[in-house]
Order: C-alpha cells, then structure tokens, then sequence
C-alpha cells in the first residue's frame, strides 16, 4: 500500500528518463503516461484528449498551429517572430497588448513590429484606471512611495478593455505575478506570453533556476 502511495505521489520532475518524448527507453514505474490516477483510466485520458484535439475547433487549430511552428522553425526564430508567425496561423487579425508600465517602451516596439507583419494591434497599460492602492485596502505603508498617489496595477480592466475590442490574441508583456493570472483569468481571448516580470534578473527568471546551486542558493533553504 505504501509503495503504491509512494508511486501515485511522484510525478514528471522526479523522472530522469522522459520516454514520453521519443519512446527509445522504458517507462519508470511512476510515469504519468502509463499510471491510472483518478476515476479514470490514463488510456482513456489520453485517447480523449487526442480525439479533442482531432477537431476543428479553436483548441485543435491552436494545437496544429503549435507544434507546425516547433517543427519549422526550432532554434531559429525568436520569440516575437514565433508569436508573429502563431498569430496568422490561427487567423488572428487583431492582437491585443497587455503591457506593463514599466516595459512600455518594449511594448511599443513589439507594436511597431505587428504592424510591420500586416497585424492591427490595440494595447492596455497595467496603470489604466489610475486607481491608487489604497481604494482596494492596502495600507499607505504596503505603497512604494507612502503617502503620494500610486496607481494599481488593474490587470481585470486591462482584460476588459482588450475584450470590447474584440481582440483574436493578446499579448502579455510583463505583467507581475499574480496581475498576469486575474489577466488570464477574465480575457476572452486566447492569451500567450512575450515578458515575464523579473525585476531583479531583467525579466529572464530562469536565470534563478540557473544558478539556484550558486548565487541563489537561499532559494532551496527550507522555510
């Protein structure tokens, strides 16, 4: 019983073998591909999700789309030209932009950059509404600069303008933890993401993972 709760509480980062992607080794006694969990079966989860994805609709185009532009073009395009080359193979025609304020600039390039491609673009900065913190309940001292007008970030009314604009794609450039998932959360829109906040390793977070054995040690300390 206990070797079988042990087997049921592992999951893909503690594999080292990763058959799943080309099948040329052997399944660990744990895998997800080959383990029931649940009320259903994996088989059956797994052959639904295929047969969903079979389809015409928007899920299934997306998927294609997806893996047609890992096949094409690995290593070779960056990450605005993949978003570029995503936005045509769905269809989409006009892409909404939620930027955050401190990546303004970047998101006026990247804007720059869809028109050049033939794309219409409409963007929503993370301070609209110019609401100051406090009328949510934090405290004075919770601000950066206590005392003076600070603008929240309103990452649900950036969704909602980008939703009357009837957008087919946005864009997330930056938002900070947490503002990104209530974004996620209320667009209508199929979302993907050009800019990851990271303040302290300028916005490439991986950084951390790179060096969690070195100069981020603290990170695997125990709290």
């Amino acid at each position: 019983m206990k070797k079988q709760q042990a087997i049921k509480s592992k999951s893909c980062t503690d594999c080292g073998v990763y058959n799943c992607r080309n099948l040329d080794a052997t399944f660990p006694a744990f895998c997800l591909t080959t383990q029931s969990r649940g009320e259903h079966g994996m088989d059956e989860m797994i052959s639904g999700v295929t047969d969903y994805l079979r389809g015409e609709h928007q899920d299934a185009l997306v998927a294609r789309v997806s893996a047609q532009i890992e096949g094409r073009f690995y290593g070779k395009l960056t990450r605005v030209e993949e978003i570029v080359e995503f936005a045509k193979g769905i269809g989409a025609k006009k892409i909404g932009i939620a930027t955050c304020a401190g990546l303004i600039q970047e998101a006026k390039i990247f804007a720059a950059i869809l028109s050049a491609k033939g794309l219409e673009s409409y963007s929503a900065i993370c301070k609209v509404g110019a609401v100051d913190k406090t009328e949510i309940g934090l405290a004075e001292q919770d601000k950066l600069r206590p005392g003076k007008h600070e603008a929240m970030c309103n990452p649900i009314l950036q969704a909602q303008l980008l939703n009357q604009q009837e957008t087919d794609l946005n864009v997330v450039i930056g938002l900070c933890v947490g503002h990104d998932s209530l974004f996620l959360k209320h667009s209508e829109a199929l979302v993907t993401t050009l800019v990851v906040k990271d303040r302290v390793m300028a916005h490439n977070p991986v950084g951390a993972l790179y060096n969690a054995q070195s100069y981020y040690k603290r990170l695997l300390q125990e709290s």
